[in-house]
C-alpha cells in the first residue's frame, strides 16, 4: 500500500497571493479612513502603521511612499464612480431615470471611504504627474454626468438645461456629503442618496 502524502505545511502560490492582497487591502484601508478623518498633511504613514500594528516598512512593502498610498485610495474611489457611471450608461429608460440611478450611487460611493477621499484630496497635495491624472479621471466623471444630461433633454426627460451649469451643480451638491455624514448617524447611506438626488433632480424635471 502506497502511504498518504501529508499535507504541505507550506501555504501554496494562490494562498500566498491571496494573504498578500488580503494584507495590502487591510494597510490601504486603514490608511484611507485615516486620511479622511485628519487630512492628508496630519496623517502620517507612521499612524496607520501604528493602526495595524505593524512597522512602517510594511507600509513601503505593499503600498510605497504617502503619496502612492493617497493615490492608491483615490484611484480606488474613482474607479468606483467611473464603473457606476458606465452601469448608468448601459442601462435602460429614459435619460432622467438614467440620471437618477447614476448620481444616488454617485453620493453612495462619495459617502463610502474611499469616495470620500476623492472629494476630500486638494490636487496640491500631489506631485504633478498625479494631479494631471487625477484631473483627467475627474473629468471622465462629470463628461459621464453631461452625457447622461443631454441625452435626458434629447429625449424629453429632462427639461433643456445649459448642460455644463447643470452638472456643476449636481456635482457639488452631492459631493458635501462626503463632508458632513456621520457613518453613525440615524440615516443610511442609500437614504441620504436618494433624498439628497430627488432634492437636486428637481430642477431637472419639464415643466407642462
Amino acid at each position: 500500500m502506497s502511504k498518504q502524502l501529508a499535507a504541505s505545511p507550506f501555504r501554496s502560490r494562490e494562498e500566498r497571493n491571496r494573504e498578500r492582497e488580503e494584507k495590502r487591502e487591510a494597510v490601504l484601508l486603514a490608511a484611507v479612513r485615516l486620511f479622511n478623518a485628519r487630512g492628508y498633511h496630519a496623517a502620517s504613514l507612521d499612524d496607520v502603521a501604528a493602526s495595524l500594528g505593524v512597522s512602517k516598512p510594511t507600509i513601503y512593502h505593499y503600498l510605497g511612499n504617502k503619496e502612492q498610498v493617497l493615490v492608491e485610495c483615490v484611484n480606488r474611489g474613482l474607479e468606483m464612480l467611473r464603473a457606476a457611471a458606465d452601469d448608468a450608461m448601459q442601462a435602460q429608460g429614459s435619460g432622467f431615470d438614467r440620471l437618477r440611478a447614476f448620481l444616488c450611487r454617485y453620493a453612495e460611493i462619495n459617502m463610502d471611504d474611499f469616495g470620500r477621499c476623492v472629494i476630500r484630496t486638494s490636487e496640491e497635495v500631489l506631485s504633478m504627474d498625479s494631479a494631471t491624472r487625477f484631473r483627467a479621471r475627474k473629468r471622465e466623471i462629470d463628461a459621464a454626468v453631461r452625457d447622461l444630461i443631454a441625452q435626458g433633454m434629447a429625449d424629453g426627460s429632462i427639461a433643456p438645461v445649459d448642460v455644463r451649469f447643470a452638472s456643476f451643480a449636481l456635482a457639488g451638491a452631492l459631493n458635501w456629503p462626503a463632508r458632513w455624514h456621520d457613518p453613525d448617524g440615524p440615516l443610511a447611506p442609500e437614504e441620504i442618496a436618494e433624498r439628497l438626488v430627488d432634492v437636486v433632480m428637481g430642477g431637472l424635471t419639464p415643466r407642462a
